[in-house]
């Protein structure tokens, strides 16, 4: 596990909730933003289960299907205002991920995978089989008639830009001190060898359960905002099993058993379709198919998810931790010796 880096947060912060909603268009807040802390915060839900925690699964869409289906169902049939109903949302997501997370006492490893995979496709053929859950649009759509909260109407774009950038601050916060904590040990431990961790007291099936059902409930929150704060109105196509391999893909790229490369591995995913086009543009004058450039991409997640795997399985934030320790500290270091030596600037002698 990668320690946490020394990031000054209040300045990320700063430039997330200020600078950002202002010197970033309405595009760069609808189209890249929002989707990237969505993604970022799903990849948190599934970095606690399987980067923690030591379990693989590929059911995070629909796990984020279950918040959204359950988040429309409390606005719509109860009268909750949204955040409420997020939140809702986010405990039967985590019920679900606890129900299926039973059988992780008995199998682990391909066939705990393979179960999830079979928990992914249970929830999109329920969600489709039953056309109460989405109210019996003919569309087999939902869509929230208005985001509200305290009365504040939510859905300008800036309003859904803050709704995200506050509720995954609050969960990054949540998450990071969840891994420091005995919980967080525990699924290090299980993760490790969790025979070991049976012999040292812990609890094994009941860690293994509550990562499931934690995991759960932030894949259930980003279903939610991933329908109603970015899409505006989704199907069960939308979390479905693409879906869950992009988070996936979030976790290696970014960092197994890392908060903040879930953030970097959602960036990566959020901002390379951008940099393909931009070089299609300027090479090719525009003139490569869009389908090629979706292959292209899907080209270099494979390559990049395979070297990781391979040669680093911690992702980018430990490239970044390495640069920061190898490159920037050292020569941060020079300039402070090179600042100290400056007529004027240097300590007087007592």
């Amino acid at each position: 596990m990668l320690k946490r880096p020394r990031i000054p947060m209040l300045l990320w912060l700063a430039a997330a909730f200020i600078a950002a909603p202002w010197l970033g268009g309405e595009y760069w807040l609808n189209a890249i933003l929002v989707p990237f802390l969505v993604l970022s915060l799903a990849g948190i839900g599934l970095n606690l289960l399987t980067g923690y925690a030591g379990q693989v699964s590929l059911g995070s869409g629909g796990f984020m299907a279950v918040g959204a289906f359950a988040t429309y169902a409390f606005v719509l049939r109860c009268g909750l205002e949204f955040v409420p109903a997020m939140l809702c949302g986010g405990l039967i997501a985590a019920l679900a991920g606890l129900l299926f997370g039973l059988p992780s006492s008995r199998i682990k490893g391909f066939y705990l995978m393979v179960t999830s995979l079979a928990a992914q496709f249970f929830l999109e053929w329920l969600f489709l089989r039953f056309p109460w859950f989405y109210n019996y649009s003919s569309s087999a759509t939902i869509s929230m008639p208005r985001l509200e909260f305290f009365g504040l109407g939510l859905n300008h774009s800036l309003g859904r830009y803050y709704l995200v950038l506050a509720t995954v601050t609050l969960l990054t916060w949540v998450a990071l001190n969840l891994v420091r904590s005995q919980t967080g040990r525990d699924w290090m431990a299980i993760r490790d060898m969790d025979t070991a961790a049976a012999v040292a007291g812990i609890r094994v099936h009941r860690s293994k359960v509550l990562a499931f059902a934690v995991s759960a409930f932030f894949l259930g929150i980003a279903g939610a905002l991933w329908a109603f704060a970015y899409l505006g109105s989704a199907g069960v196509q939308s979390f479905g099993l693409t879906r869950s391999f992009q988070i996936l893909f979030i976790t290696i790229i970014g960092g197994l058993g890392s908060i903040s490369g879930n953030f970097i591995g959602a960036a990566f995913i959020c901002l390379l379709p951008l940099a393909l086009d931009f070089v299609s543009q300027g090479l090719f004058a525009g003139r490569l198919d869009a389908g090629l450039l979706q292959n292209i991409q899907k080209v270099v997640f494979g390559v990049l998810i395979i070297g990781f795997l391979i040669k680093e399985p911690e992702g980018m934030a430990r490239l970044v931790t390495d640069f920061h320790r190898d490159r920037i500290t050292p020569w941060l270091a020079r300039l402070s010796a090179w600042s100290a030596r400056l007529p004027g600037l240097s300590t007087p002698d007592h």
